[in-house]
């Protein structure tokens, strides 16, 4: 059985430029999060009680090595990184190509992976779930516990309002674990000095597709007005307007299904005029 924790390496105190919105790294502060760590402690336990291997997985840069090598020295059976392309352009990816490169890093289809529920760069955790599509598996999300009792997968996800569900699952299947109380075991010396000398395989399994355009904020088109009447720039300006005549009344809407409430808003954008 193949156990993989897939880590992300991303900055962990990166900088906005306030002026330009450029977002700056250092890769000195970056590396794994604590998220990315409880999904290596979750994947060695279940790697001591269902048996089999367990190995660290990661697309980035070269700098991405130095969390691999914590992961061999507390107990990862095998390590892999996948040349990674530049971190700008993946930033901008929806996480579908990172779930391809990781999975063709590994060669082989795993049972089991584990994965922070969120990473810290970007946080909306949707590589898991195209991990999950390309493997035909069953996905987990949100997990606070997990743990294998008779070859079955057991976990405790945490929902709104302070709630938990318990779920029972099968392999394969894709965890997304959060850093709830779990902390990553400590290496021993002998480990970690092992760990410094050991060589990290390196998968050049290509590289993410650069996306098409800039992302830039919505902004809706421009509506036709007509030409205001009157020499008074105050009377101009109501008329342009409308504040006097011109006056959506409040509505209370009440939708039975999500189906209904999409529907509501697409008419009031039609009527607005920002769709056509």
């Amino acid at each position: 059985m193949l156990i993989v924790a897939a880590l992300r390496w991303s900055d962990q105190r990166a900088a906005v430029d306030p002026l330009t919105g450029e977002v700056r790294t250092d890769p000195r502060g970056s590396g794994v999060s604590a998220a990315e760590r409880a999904a290596l402690e979750h994947a060695l336990r279940l790697r001591d009680a269902l048996g089999g291997r367990c190995a660290a997985v990661t697309v980035g840069p070269p700098a991405a090595e130095e969390m691999l090598r914590e992961a061999l020295a507390v107990g990862a059976d095998e390590v892999v990184r996948v040349d990674g392309p530049d971190p700008a352009i993946a930033v901008t990816e929806d996480g579908s190509a990172t779930a391809r490169l990781l999975l063709a890093g590994l060669g082989e289809p795993p049972d089991v992976v584990v994965c922070g529920a969120h990473s810290v760069d970007r946080g909306t955790g949707s590589t898991p779930a195209f991990l999950a599509h390309q493997l035909g598996a069953v996905q987990a999300l949100g997990l606070v516990e997990l743990t294998a009792v008779d070859g079955r997968l057991h976990g405790v996800r945490r929902l709104d309002g302070g709630r938990r569900e318990r779920v029972s699952f099968g392999t394969p299947a894709v965890c997304s674990v959060e850093a709830a109380g779990t902390t990553l075991r400590r290496a021993s010396l002998p480990a970690t000095l092992a760990a410094r000398r050991a060589l990290i395989p390196v998968v050049q399994a290509g590289t993410l597709p650069v996306p098409a355009g800039t992302a830039k904020p919505y902004r809706p088109r421009p509506r036709p007005l007509p030409i205001p009447a009157g020499s008074e720039p105050n009377r101009r300006m109501l008329a342009l307007t409308g504040a006097l005549v011109a006056r959506t009344p409040p509505k209370v809407v009440r939708p039975a299904t999500a189906t209904e409430a999409a529907q509501e808003l697409v008419d009031y954008l039609r009527d607005n005029g920002f769709t056509s």
